[in-house]
């Protein structure tokens, strides 16, 4: 990640409370991916967030699996992941 760690709590009524913007860092997501959506309130961006999947971990299953598959079911086509 090349942007540094947003701070991993904000101010909540009853105290500190996980901040969104930290987990969208820790998930390796753009910044505002899922915290720029207008609209969505704080405990949807977090079910967003747990709901989704690591960038770099995609990734890297994704050319995993693309290196393994068998030619003709890549159709001879490059595949870039």
């Amino acid at each position: 990640m090349m942007r540094p760690a947003p701070a991993p709590t904000e101010p909540g009524r009853t105290g500190e409370r996980l901040s969104p913007a930290f987990v969208e860092w820790m998930m390796g997501a753009p910044a505002g991916h899922i915290t720029g959506v207008p609209g969505i309130p704080r405990t949807a961006q977090l079910k967003a967030a747990g709901n989704g999947v690591v960038v770099q971990q995609g990734a890297a299953a994704l050319e995993m699996l693309l290196d393994r598959a068998p030619a003709w079911l890549l159709d001879g086509q490059e595949v870039v992941a």
